[in-house]
């Protein structure tokens, strides 16, 4: 994505959070929401573009595309920037807490004078906020779960502004003369959902030049270290990125050792330890003489080390050393395992593109089925009817004459209510070819509440896949709360899927409890839940989250033929 749509986006977003705050319409509101997923999710870089250009983009109208072409031109919007003097920061810094939206961080601000996270915390602390219309307790608590969520999440980027930053110093590394490998390392490549630092490895036997062209990158903001061996910046991203140089033939011990975890890492050197060897970032050495035994490649590290080598998402001392002792290593799921997607959005609700659209990029993907899965009514803002969703399903069938080669599965999004109902009735969800469910609403019901709710959505005949499980949005809001083994095995008893989601604010099943979905015998669907062509791009995020939680290719439906996967669909009709 170009760098120019990501800062627009991002400026569109403070536009609509700005006006929640002062009280605006709530159509404009959502129009800057949906306009910034457009912009975002736009495939050209909207920096060159002039008035005509801008209003191509899906949903931007003659109003946004002037504020776009001020972008464009200045750098920033002026109606956000008249609207950031109007508010104090404190109150635009405390909309970063979880839980707390725009309107009650003001109230916050105007009737207790609270103008800072740290503010916030004193004052929860000391209960002043007792009394106060709107903070129960339960509200309250909450507060402080997201005070705590925001710390947790306050130094780290999510992993595709981490892996966009990374492919441009990868790009930009390699492509210098005297650079024989380069590649990022780090919590990047064992796909962490969040990233604190960048790391860079490159293998060359002349690093010097390398560290002054990495460090004169037009993205550098501030040299923090330099050296021939290492050398760390920060760049306008908000990340830091660390550069290290090795010899080329210790690229494979070096590619280990900072690939990590550092508790993989102290599992590997105390094998090596016991077989008289000594593992550092430049080789495999005899403990006794120093003489190099191996450090080319990792898969020679590891081999010595009496192992297979073990895919980084596994680096993380969760049991891969036993498994890969025993010969028990799994073979993770690939992005090219996967044959279809069972969750993606059109402009008929919140998406930003047309289902002519998204089942042409569908098709430029080469996936053998595609799902388009609007949402239901229930989801009031979106406006669905009855009607809209026939006739969509009526330009389904015509388009399926237009693509062969795809197979277009109608769905829809469905709506888990408080109760666990959905929308539409038993009838009307059995003209459906995939139906997925999700919350997206009442996210603070109790444990045992939220427990019953989910079984309940996943015991109804027509719901297939439970999407983005949790309903976590990752530094803005805590995933539910339930008792998720109970969970997993009323999906595993219902042949009931869960989804791995690919947007990077989800990642959702999360791979710690997808590993124990796994173990209780569930399937899954790792989907993009896209709502532009664009969003397509996030599916080797949700690869990642799958692979980190051991997830094979058998165990996701949407890597099984297409007739395999309609007999899983039919058992729960």
């Amino acid at each position: 994505m170009a760098r120019a749509n990501e800062e627009a986006a991002e400026l569109l977003r403070e536009l609509a959070d700005l006006l929640s705050i002062t009280g605006g319409d709530a159509f404009k509101i959502r129009a800057y929401e949906k306009a910034a997923r457009a912009v975002e999710g736009f495939p050209d870089d909207i920096s060159g573009l002039g008035l005509p250009g801008l209003r191509k983009i899906p949903t931007v109208g003659e109003a946004i595309a002037k504020k776009l072409l001020d972008f464009n031109q200045t750098g920033t919007i002026r109606q956000v920037e008249d609207l950031r003097a109007q508010i104090p920061a404190g109150v635009r810094a405390l909309t970063e807490i979880p839980t707390l939206g725009p309107k009650r961080a003001y109230q916050l601000y105007d009737e207790l004078g609270i103008s800072s996270v740290a503010e916030l915390s004193e004052a929860i602390g000391e209960e002043r906020l007792k009394g106060l219309k709107g903070f129960g307790p339960k509200s309250v608590e909450n507060l402080r779960h997201g005070i705590e969520l925001l710390a947790q999440t306050r130094d780290r980027a999510p992993v595709d502004v981490a892996s966009e930053l990374a492919d441009d110093v990868v790009a930009a590394i390699s492509a210098l003369p005297g650079v024989e490998r380069c590649q990022y390392t780090g919590s990047l490549r064992r796909r962490r959902e969040t990233i604190g630092d960048v790391d860079v490895l490159a293998a060359s036997d002349d690093p010097h030049p390398i560290m002054e062209a990495f460090k004169a990158l037009p993205f550098v903001t501030e040299i923090i270290g330099s050296g021939d061996k290492k050398t760390s910046v920060r760049t306008s991203r908000g990340l830091q990125v660390d550069l290290r140089v090795v010899p080329p033939e210790s690229w494979g011990a070096a590619l280990q050792y900072f690939t990590g975890s550092q508790a993989h890492n102290i599992r590997t050197r105390e094998i090596a330890v016991r077989a008289g060897l000594k593992l550092s970032e430049y080789g495999l050495f005899d403990a006794e003489s120093g003489a190099l035994v191996v450090s080319e490649t990792e898969d020679e590290v590891y081999r010595r080390l009496g192992l297979p080598w073990i895919p980084p998402p596994l680096r993380e001392d969760t049991g891969e050393i036993e498994a890969a002792q025993k010969d028990e290593l799994p073979r993770l799921v690939q992005v090219e395992d996967l044959r279809g997607d069972l969750h993606t959005h059109t402009d008929l609700t919140d998406g930003v593109a047309s289902l002519e659209e998204m089942v042409a990029a569908a098709a430029a993907r080469g996936l053998e089925y595609y799902a388009v899965t609007d949402h239901a009514p229930d989801l009031v803002m979106q406006r669905m009817t009855d009607e809209k969703m026939l006739a969509q399903r009526e330009r389904i069938r015509e388009l399926q004459k237009e693509y062969p080669d795809l197979t277009i599965l109608h769905g829809t999004e469905l709506n888990i209510g408080p109760d666990g109902s959905v929308d539409w009735d038993a009838d009307f969800l059995a003209g459906f070819d995939v139906c997925v469910a999700s919350v997206h609403s009442h996210f603070t019901q109790g444990r045992e509440e939220v427990t019953r709710r989910l079984i309940t959505a996943c015991e109804n005949p027509h719901v297939n896949v439970i999407g983005h499980p949790t309903a976590r949005s990752l530094g803005r809001r805590a995933p539910v709360d339930a008792d998720w083994d109970e969970v997993f095995r009323a999906a595993a008893r219902t042949g009931t899927a869960m989804e791995v989601n690919s947007f990077p604010d989800r990642l959702d099943l999360p791979a710690d409890l997808a590993r124990r979905a796994l173990r209780l015998g569930v399937r899954f669907a790792i989907d993009t839940d896209a709502h532009s062509v664009g969003n397509m791009r996030n599916i080797r995020f949700a690869v990642g989250t799958a692979q980190r939680a051991w997830i094979t290719p058998d165990d996701v439906i949407n890597t099984w033929p297409l007739p395999r996967l309609r007999e899983f669909l039919a058992k729960k009709g």
